[in-house]
């Protein structure tokens, strides 16, 4: 399981594991207060890519990022055109 330590390389494969099938890939969060660490998965069950952080200002980050995602699951229009526009 590939721990990335740049939010943009693990932005870049997310998105291209997502667009590659989108109807296997999951996404979880996943925060544990008592390390104060903020942790984004995500998988299709082949590849797993996992992004950790202690930082406030990443959670801002993660959480555009994780809306842009949920954003592209429940849209009906070209998903590659979406994601280039955000």
């Amino acid at each position: 399981m590939p721990h990335f330590q740049s939010w943009e390389e693990f932005t870049r494969a997310a998105e291209k594991l997502y667009l590659a099938d989108p109807m296997k890939v999951r996404v979880v969060l996943k925060y544990r207060h008592c390390d104060g660490n903020l942790c984004i998965k995500v998988t299709d069950d082949v590849s797993c890519l996992l992004y950790r952080t202690d930082q406030a200002q990443d959670v801002k980050k993660i959480e555009k990022f994780h809306s842009q995602l949920m954003r592209l699951m429940v849209a009906k229009e070209s998903r590659s055109a979406a994601m280039e526009t955000d």
